[in-house]
């Protein structure tokens, strides 16, 4: 990866986009709302998958709180790090939040991001839409809606 500051002004630039993503789960509101607020529950599906490693993680989840989540992949990797705010916490109904990506240092980009419960028949829909800007290519919104896609994934086993 090229970092920006090796990057001549006229290479740099940015990109903006906005996806949503929905997925079901057979488990009630109140059960997916908390694999966002319980921190012991977030974990089992919002840290990294092998071979990345934690290096820091805290969550302060109420309006104004922070959240980092920061790793390395492999033993010499590269070091990812997630870093948001929390702006309107509604109990099992949504989320709003934004926060920047960053690798080895370098911003990839910054997004907010708002997700939406509804209760179904079967048990929640989770609709999440993400408005971001992507920094100099590093990152793009095919990428960052398949990592999206993937975390929603792994939240079924742990509420389900």
């Amino acid at each position: 990866m090229t970092m920006p500051s090796e990057r001549p002004l006229t290479e740099r630039k940015l990109t903006h986009s906005t996806f949503e993503l929905e997925r079901e789960y057979k488990a009630p509101v109140a059960k997916v709302f908390q694999a966002f607020a319980d921190p012991a529950m977030k974990s089992k599906w919002f840290d990294g998958p092998e071979p990345w490693r934690l290096i820091e993680s805290a969550l302060d989840f109420r309006e104004g709180g922070r959240e980092v989540n920061e790793g390395r992949f492999g033993p010499e990797g590269l070091v990812s790090r997630f870093d948001g705010t929390y702006h309107e916490i509604v109990e099992n109904l949504r989320i709003v939040y934004s926060y920047e990506m960053r690798v080895d240092g370098a911003r990839l980009s910054v997004s907010l991001t708002s997700i939406v419960l509804t209760p179904t028949d079967a048990g929640t829909r989770l609709t999440l839409t993400e408005q971001g800007v992507y920094f100099d290519d590093l990152d793009n919104t095919e990428q960052r809606i398949e990592g999206m896609r993937e975390a929603l994934e792994l939240i079924a086993p742990v509420v389900e």
